[in-house]
């Protein structure tokens, strides 16, 4: 892709995001996520592949047919209630309405069916992006609408995602579904929380976004897409293997990796907030989650493929790729955990 036209786009991806972030008023929200929407499709049919162009197709439709969910709920908002502040949403029809359409924008379950289609059709730098930059905007206008919103829709949706997630990884062999189902998981554990402690939300959207891009560029770095291609990578570069094995642990929550932080908070919310079933939902669904980063992680340190030798390869092709964004993602996606009570003390 030329250069001009791939700066443009990005620039059109930040654009719209920060309009989003910016607005109080439900046409400019709306405005910064068709912007973020239309510069997001040239970057994911730029391989001119038919899978590629399937999966642009895919979530054009289910963006637009998101933002006009959006609009028309504002509307009618604004027609019950003389408001288009998005603070003021009050109205009950309106604010469900809006509430859906932004969690079909996420892919929150039982709106995600287009995730794992659409991720599985990109490369892994764009599907990078797709899994991150663009959950910013929907998500701040969630945050916003959630104290208006009927509380046992955001429980069942919280509740749904993350068994979602958990249940449809497990029989996939196809890394970028499997990183799409953990997204949808994490996405249910941002939800559930938002309604009791916000900034425990906006922690966990922060470290799922650094663990996130650790496992995406640690997979591009090790040119995989498949599980039976992750076999063949300890043999290449044994310190990459045993980075991303650990940082796909830490997707799955275990301590003392970053990823333990989040999940140990929120559960420890609920408790306090008197939920003991939800929580012990949310951990078993954690378990099941962890099933699948575990059985990635068996296959890139435990098994060898059958194509390699034993021994690690004595020559090396130098690498074009920039490693210091991968260097930086994992050290954050694998240390944070001891430093738990300053994050905490900051959003106090």
């Amino acid at each position: 892709m030329n250069p001009h036209v791939l700066m443009i786009l990005l620039s059109s991806l930040g654009l719209g995001t920060t309009l989003t972030f910016a607005s109080s008023h439900w046409l400019l929200a709306w405005m910064g996520l068709e912007i973020n929407t239309m510069a997001i499709l040239p970057l994911m049919a730029q391989q001119h592949h038919p899978r590629a162009v399937e999966a642009t197709t895919k979530y054009f439709l289910t963006q637009a047919t998101a933002a006009a969910m959006i609009l028309f709920a504002a509307t009618t908002n604004a027609w019950m209630t003389g408001e288009w502040d998005i603070n003021n949403l009050s109205h009950p029809i309106a604010s469900t309405m809006t509430l859906t359409a932004l969690a079909l924008k996420v892919g929150l379950a039982p709106m995600h069916f287009w995730m794992p289609e659409v991720l599985q059709g990109l490369d892994l730098t764009t599907g990078l992006i797709l899994s991150t930059w663009q959950k910013l905007a929907p998500f701040a206008l969630i945050i916003q609408v959630a104290p208006n919103t009927n509380p046992t829709l955001l429980t069942a949706l919280g509740l749904f995602s993350t068994l979602v997630g958990g249940w449809g990884g497990l029989n996939q062999t196809q890394l970028r579904k499997i990183l799409a189902y953990s997204s949808i998981a994490h996405m249910g554990w941002m939800i559930i929380i938002l309604q009791y402690a916000p900034q425990l939300t906006l922690i966990t959207l922060g470290l799922y976004i650094l663990m996130t891009s650790t496992a995406f560029l640690s997979l591009k770095m090790a040119s995989a897409t498949k599980i039976n291609s992750l076999t063949a990578t300890w043999s290449k570069s044994p310190i990459l293997t045993a980075t991303t094995a650990m940082a796909l642990l830490s997707l799955g929550g275990l301590p003392p990796l970053t990823g333990f932080m989040p999940k140990w908070l929120i559960l420890q919310e609920l408790a306090k907030q008197d939920l003991p079933a939800t929580a012990t939902i949310m951990a078993l669904a954690a378990l099941l989650s962890l099933y699948f980063y575990l059985r990635l992680c068996y296959a890139m340190t435990l098994t060898i493929s059958p194509s390699t030798a034993n021994a690690t390869t004595p020559w090396r092709t130098q690498t074009t790729q920039l490693t210091l964004a991968l260097a930086l993602s994992t050290t954050t996606a694998l240390g944070l955990l001891p430093i738990a009570p300053s994050i905490m003390a900051l959003t106090a």
